[in-house]
């Protein structure tokens, strides 16, 4: 019973390095892509 605990935890833990490899990309044609945005800047009489 052990035996199956762990290998089911190596198998599981194995299987989660399958993962997609970079940096993450929004889908959709890169130019109708509009992200990341940045937040937009607050007028200086808001800011004193």
């Amino acid at each position: 019973m052990k035996a199956a605990i762990v290998s089911m935890l190596a198998l599981t833990l194995a299987l989660t390095a399958c993962g997609k490899l970079g940096p993450p990309l929004p889908p959709g044609p890169s130019d109708q892509v509009t992200w990341p945005r940045s937040y937009p800047k607050a007028p200086p009489d808001i800011l004193k």
